[in-house]
């Protein structure tokens, strides 16, 4: 069989130099008038025969062209057809052509990516195991609207990026091609150039469900196979359990530096033997875990994510992250991750200028740039951007079931001028200082959330005074469920790192939250900003000799459990660990060998079990009627006394807080029930490592009027200690 050539010199040199802009105009099966051939680029491939899918005999065989890789053949028959082609080296290789097939994405996909309203973004996006034709391997789209040409690359073409160009479909600028035969756990990259033809390096995927570990950039084929969940009944609870009149204990981790036990390797299986019992025998109710989506820079803790869609392969597979929800749920425990859509480091592989142009940014550096960490901010006015973010947060959500979302940098996102001198940035269109988009993307992302997931909540990170961030956004506000207190947590650390002498010039450090302590639904945070970068640990915030610093660090935790307000520590501050936080460390778990710092523990245990047992303590956390001040103006003492409610019916608890080293006795209080009244916690208990000043584990009431009550307590307030009595 004889053949003329049909490729044209500029059609030969684009295809040979990976410039062509049609590949499935060029490639593939074709047909000039004298009968069926087949054209396709296997730089160098040694030869290349096609040959009948069927039967498997051989159709027609492919010649290269003057050494371009280019490989063309007359062919007989039709399709469907296979290509044999042998490598060096021995290789064999027998495929379906990419190129006969045909489009791939479908009308609603394209539909609702061009309304950016496709919320389940990875099953489009990405790469996606499937069967197309009968024939199982992978597809891969991209969004990449401006760029002049895309290719796959990745191990199975040699990171060659003439072997496979990718298709763009108009109008929605996604790019897409099918490699039949691929398997998961593939190493994937996209091959850009830019609107000028100009190669870009080479991308990770934005929507990859996978990728490698640092140093390693590559995206990886996630296997298609879906987790089989056990958790069905935790599922319809959630919900239930995370509302505002439920206790919400939150133990925040790094995962790598919680435990490293005898060199074993930190992944999800040892963070289920380990971590999940541990937060359950402490009574946690949620672990919350720094961001676990994948980042090329280990130090960032996370909190620069260009995997959005990725757990981080430090720890394992994407199924075993799975494994390690389902046991948290199955222990009853939720699990709670960070997330980061506020901004994104500049790395060369990843989404800053993915297709030349900023499309995930804002082009503008006054809008675009993050001067304190060196990031990009996203583009919150762009549709697609929005859709990016939100299909995102309901990956987590949805796949993983994970329980809640803690939105990092909210403050960040709010205000244009965030960390701003004047002149460097732009006002919004109003002329003022208010992120609008970035609003309108959280107020949207909080309803959605809302819609698909009603029972998992959202956390907001936010540092100022914005109105309305737990409010509903059917009235104006952000939408979230719960804002972390980050005034209560300022203006309580500064109040306990005075020397007792001095705490009297500075009590409105603990009474000035309750004046907007039920303005949103908080959360009371001591979390890991809170003891890194030479902020020293928490109990080295603490004044006094070495028994002062864990009494007043025993006493800042049992204010904090009576406080209105859900709770959060960071790892470590359970032990009272000396040394602030090194995420290439861990807890410095052997000090529990001393009890001072076991007591710490074990209060912390206590302190869970009792706020959760105690109705007063909880059930009216995010609402004013739940809290009444007792004594709140005795400075000369540093005393306060409060008392927590729940519903009618429910106990009342009494607060007394005695914040100098001095023990004060024959204090009286006035309450109001009469009665015993049972001290249901004692920070200065000798269980915890304090001195055991205390109440005998009960009082009666007297018939004294105090403070408006017609009965009253006679209490012993221990040094520096916080001390809770139920009526009954």
């Amino acid at each position: 069989m004889t053949m003329t050539m049909t490729i044209d010199r500029a059609t030969l040199n684009a295809l040979a130099n990976g410039t062509h802009a049609d590949p499935f105009g060029a490639l593939g099966r074709r047909d000039d008038g004298d009968g069926p051939y087949i054209r396709a680029v296997l730089p160098g491939a040694l030869s290349a025969e096609a040959v009948d899918a069927k039967s498997g005999a051989a159709i027609g065989t492919l010649k290269e062209i003057d050494k371009t890789g280019v490989f063309e053949g007359q062919v007989e028959g039709v399709d469907p057809y296979r290509l044999k082609i042998e490598w060096p080296g021995g290789v064999g290789q027998e495929t379906e052509d990419p190129y006969s097939f045909g489009l791939l994405l479908g009308e609603l996909d394209l539909h609702l990516l061009g309304e950016s309203r496709h919320f389940e973004l990875a099953s489009a996006l990405g790469a996606n195991a499937t069967t197309v034709d009968g024939v199982e391997g992978v597809r891969f789209a991209v969004w990449a609207p401006n760029a002049k040409r895309v290719a796959l690359v990745g191990d199975f073409n040699t990171w060659d990026p003439r072997r496979h160009p990718m298709r763009v479909r108009y109008p929605s600028g996604v790019w897409e091609l099918f490699i039949p035969r691929l398997k998961p756990g593939e190493r994937y990259k996209f091959a850009i150039n830019g609107p000028d033809g100009a190669p870009l390096p080479d991308k990770a995927d934005p929507v990859a469900k996978s990728a490698e570990s640092a140093p390693g950039t590559a995206s990886i084929v996630a296997s298609p196979k879906p987790y089989a969940w056990t958790d069905g009944a935790w599922m319809e609870n959630r919900g239930r359990n995370a509302e505002a009149d439920k206790p919400l204990s939150f133990y925040e981790v790094h995962l790598g530096s919680w435990l490293k036990e005898g060199g074993r390797e930190v992944d999800w299986t040892f963070a289920i033997e380990k971590l999940v019992p541990y937060a359950a025998q402490m009574g946690f109710t949620h672990i919350e875990l720094l961001p676990v989506a994948e980042h090329p820079f280990g130090g960032s803790w996370g909190y620069q994510p260009l995997g959005l869609f990725a757990p981080t392969g430090r720890y394992g597979a994407p199924e075993d992250f799975a494994r390690f929800v389902d046991a948290a749920h199955a222990a009853g425990v939720g699990v709670v991750v960070d997330w980061v859509p506020a901004h994104f480091p500049t790395d060369a592989h990843g989404l800053y200028r993915f297709d030349g142009t900023p499309l995930y940014e804002h082009g503008d550096p006054r809008e675009g740039f993050h001067i304190d960490w060196n990031t990009a901010i996203y583009n919150f006015g762009r549709r697609e951007v929005q859709n990016f973010l939100i299909a995102s947060g309901l990956y987590w959500l949805e796949k993983f079931h994970v329980d809640g979302l803690r939105v990092d940098a909210v403050a960040s996102m709010l205000y244009r001028d965030y960390s701003r001198k004047e002149g460097e940035w732009v006002p919004n269109h109003l002329g003022g200082r208010e992120n609008l988009e970035a609003i309108g993307f959280l107020q949207h992302f909080n309803a959605v959330v809302r819609e698909r997931v009603p029972g998992a909540i959202t956390i907001a990170e936010e540092s100022t005074a914005w109105p309305g961030v737990t409010r509903s956004t059917t009235e104006g506000g952000l939408g979230f469920h719960y804002k972390w207190n980050m005034g209560w947590m300022h203006d309580t650390l500064n109040y306990m790192e005075q020397n007792p002498i001095y705490r009297s010039y500075n009590h409105d450090g603990i009474t000035f939250g309750l004046v907007y302590a039920f303005s949103e639904k908080f959360v009371l945070p001591l979390s890991h900003d809170e003891v890194v970068h030479g902020k020293g640990s928490l109990i080295n915030k603490m004044p006094g000799d070495t028994w002062q610093k864990f009494a007043n660090l025993r006493s800042l935790y049992g204010l904090m459990w009576a406080h209105p307000g859900k709770k959060l520590i960071f790892m470590g501050a359970e032990v009272a660990q000396w040394r602030e936080w090194n995420h290439d460390d861990q807890v410095d778990w052997p000090a529990l060998d001393d009890p001072a710092h076991a007591g710490v523990q074990r209060l912390i245990r206590d302190l869970n079990r009792i706020y959760a047992a105690e109705p007063a303590l909880h059930a009216r956390d995010c609402e004013e009627s739940g809290f009444r001040w007792v004594i709140g103006d005795d400075r000369a003492n540093s005393v306060f006394a409060f008392q927590r409610l729940g519903a009618d019916g429910d106990p009342p608890v009494l607060v007394v807080a005695n914040m100098t080293p001095l023990p004060r006795h024959g204090y009286r209080i006035g309450v109001p029930v009469a009665g015993k009244w049972s001290e249901i916690i004692n920070t200065d208990s000798g269980l915890y490592g304090g001195s055991n000043v205390g109440n005998s584990g009960a009082v009666e009431t007297t018939s004294v009027e105090s403070h408006g009550e017609a009965q009253s307590l006679e209490l012993s307030l221990p040094p520096l200690g916080v001390v809770a009595l139920r009526a009954g």
